[in-house]
């Protein structure tokens, strides 16, 4: 048996139909700073290190369905977010381009959806 090699996990990726458009959404609700800016590739990067959030265009993008239906396109991953005040930081998001999700399956988180669609979760 081979010893395993140390592996980092370093980004998380979202695709969308313009990263530049949608790294402003995270970088206001995140208020992360840019370490990598192309037209078609953006890195937010956390101000205390840690694994960044990026953003690379994908022309043939489609937007996910959550919860998605047996022919719905789904999403392939989430992000959780804690926050300090769950009303204030759900009005804040909405206020940025979010929207709540419909469907809300625990009292103590609050499912939004980007403006292009990719779910991610509030909590406290």
């Amino acid at each position: 048996m081979e010893q395993r090699p140390r592996f980092s996990l370093t980004s998380t990726v979202l695709d969308a139909p313009s990263a530049q458009e949608l790294a402003v959404f995270y970088e206001r609700l995140l208020g992360w700073p840019r370490r990598e800016d192309e037209p078609d590739w953006v890195v937010l990067a956390p101000p205390d290190s840690g694994a960044t959030l990026a953003f690379q265009d994908e022309p043939a993008y489609v937007r996910p369905v959550w919860p998605a239906g047996p022919d719905d396109p789904p999403m392939m991953l989430h992000l959780d977010i804690k926050v300090n005040d769950l009303d204030v930081a759900s009005a804040y998001a909405v206020s940025l381009g979010a929207t709540v999700a419909d469907y809300q399956p625990q009292d103590d988180v609050r499912v939004h959806l980007d403006p292009v669609g990719h779910p991610f979760c509030l909590y406290l």
